[in-house]
């Protein structure tokens, strides 16, 4: 599926190769990606699918509250506003660099990252700050202190313009397992209404991921990720964490709402417009279709960016 990773095994090559190529323009650059990648063409003058529609997405859509809600420290104060503060992870502090971090008046365990990253690169998990390596914290972070470029090899506008960071937030548990890492559960939210759930589970031990409806239905589709070898156990908060995926995507043609839910007790984890920047196949591959439905891009004129 993902071409690049076959042959260009780093991360940080692959996107230094692909930033290289800023000169070109988006259309451009987005149909050259999409057919490598799901080698097939780009269709962004009538788009069907989920994945073409995200690409127009990032092409056309403008909505100055995305650039917040993509910022790992600004959207804290967005879920403030929707009146959901009390799902917020607690956070031990916010830093312009790495540099600047008394790791002495941090707790025991944590988790750090940069405010601008996406994708889990820039994810330093600390469950015990005496065997911290600090060589792997520099590498991860030190983006931390650099600015998103104006123009990214993924064309993921929401990021452009980002004002570097790092944060501290305190780390969640499985105290069931708690090597394998929290359940993730990401809903895919259209104008505030959630349609589908992402289950992610054993992030740490062999990540695996089931697709449910909202009424946890299981859909039995795959993509990029093995299918869980097992029931995913439905949330005990699960119609709560639907009211809340809506209260916070209300608004937004589409946004993927990223919650936890650990003993009864619903946390935030992030908002994202662009899941796998758009390059993902589903299998069976009907299931772009159908999440292309329900993903009503706004009218506008042909080739107007919508503001």
């Amino acid at each position: 599926m993902n071409e690049y990773k076959k042959y260009i095994k780093s991360p940080r090559v692959r996107e230094k190769i692909l930033n290289a190529l800023f000169f070109l323009p988006d259309s451009v650059m987005l149909k050259l990606q999409y057919r490598i990648k799901l080698k097939r063409r780009l269709n962004l003058k009538n788009p069907k699918r989920y994945t073409e529609k995200l690409q127009w997405y990032k092409m056309y859509y403008r909505n100055s509250l995305m650039h917040k809600c993509v910022d790992k420290y600004l959207v804290r104060d967005y879920v403030k506003k929707r009146g959901l503060e009390n799902i917020l992870v607690d956070l031990y502090g916010k830093y312009n660099s790495i540099h600047e971090i008394d790791f002495k008046s941090l707790p025991e365990c944590f988790v750090m990252k940069t405010t601008h990253g996406g994708g889990g690169l820039n994810v330093v998990i600390c469950r015990d700050k005496k065997e911290l390596d600090y060589d792997i914290l520099l590498e991860k972070l030190s983006s931390g202190d650099k600015p998103f470029k104006k123009r990214s090899g993924g064309r993921e506008w929401a990021y452009y313009g980002l004002k570097p960071g790092i944060i501290v937030e305190e780390l969640l548990v499985n105290k069931n397992n708690p090597e394998a890492g929290i359940n993730d559960y990401k809903f895919f939210c259209f104008d505030g209404k959630p349609e589908y759930i992402v289950a992610d589970v054993d992030r740490y031990i062999g990540h695996k991921r089931n697709f449910y409806d909202v009424h946890w239905n299981n859909l039995h589709i795959s993509s990029d990720c093995p299918v869980a070898d097992r029931e995913i156990d439905k949330p005990q908060k699960l119609q709560e964490m639907l009211k809340v995926a809506s209260r916070l995507s209300k608004g937004f043609p589409y946004v993927r709402v990223d919650l936890y839910e650990i003993e009864g007790q619903i946390y935030f984890g992030e908002m994202t417009f662009y899941p796998w920047s758009g390059y993902v196949q589903f299998m069976p591959d009907k299931f772009d279709f159908i999440l292309g439905e329900k993903f009503k891009l706004p009218k506008s004129r042909k080739g107007k960016r919508i503001h």
